[in-house]
């Protein structure tokens, strides 16, 4: 009876997206988490500087042009306060063996080079950032959260949670945003929330100035990349026909956006 009441009570409309999400972490907490997850993560890995290495420069001129379309888009949709607290971070991690981004609450992105040959260029590494980017704005991994926390702590508050068992909940939080090279686990995106992030994320690469239809060829890539050992990026990023089909739907849309 308690879990069915957290679920009631955790559930509130996405702006975004329209539909309704168990949140029961609410944003500036989740940002608050990203920030000190983030600072953690970047001080274990070797992350290259985009003075002097041209993949970290990309990464870096990408993040930024689809940080400028997010702000952009949900100002014109009178939105604006949903990107409240963000603080855009775009980080290059050198790990050639790790095919794999995210993006955490508030901006905190990550690349790692490994996903750089199967992009192959920058418009399809736009792709990839702006289906990341969505999937934290439309609030994908606080839903993944919440419904792991209800499972595995019982929906208590993050405050409890962190205080009681620290290491689980942050590993909870590290799993709910792909990170699996952390954790060694990783939570799959939703087939809702996956056609959530390819439709805003077309729209926010096509804003930024890229041509979504890269879109096409690079999930192609991926899926090809995948063999019997799939990248941590298809742990999460299912790769089939029905995302192919999805994707050429949502394309007149975004070509709506797209000023070459």
């Amino acid at each position: 009876m308690l879990v069915i009441t957290l679920l009631l009570a955790g559930c509130a409309l996405n702006q975004v997206t329209g539909r309704k999400q168990l949140n029961l972490v609410s944003e500036s907490e989740m940002q608050m988490m990203a920030v000190d997850q983030y600072g953690a993560f970047l001080s274990e890995h070797k992350v290259l500087s985009p003075g002097n290495n041209q993949s970290a420069a990309m990464v870096t001129r990408v993040g930024s042009r689809i940080a400028k379309a997010v702000t952009a888009y949900y100002t014109s949709q009178g939105m604006g306060s949903i990107l409240e607290g963000y603080s855009w971070q775009f980080s290059t991690i050198d790990e050639k063996e790790v095919v794999n981004a995210w993006c955490m609450p508030g901006g905190k992105v990550a690349v790692y080079t490994g996903l750089l040959p199967v992009t192959q260029n920058e418009t399809a590494l736009a792709i990839v950032m702006g289906h990341e980017i969505a999937h934290a704005i439309a609030k994908h991994g606080n839903e993944r959260m919440s419904q792991a926390m209800v499972q595995q702590l019982g929906g208590v508050a993050l405050q409890v949670a962190l205080a009681q068992q620290p290491q689980q909940t942050q590993e909870l939080f590290l799993m709910s945003y792909g990170i699996g090279s952390t954790v060694g686990a990783m939570l799959p995106w939703s087939r809702q929330q996956e056609t959530e992030a390819d439709q805003y994320g077309l729209i926010f690469a096509a804003m930024a100035g890229y041509d979504p239809r890269e879109a096409i060829p690079f999930w192609e890539r991926m899926s090809a990349a995948g063999g019997e050992s799939p990248p941590e990026f298809l742990s999460t990023h299912p790769s089939d026909n029905t995302r192919m089909r999805k994707l050429r739907q949502f394309m007149p849309e975004a070509l709506t956006y797209y000023k070459p």
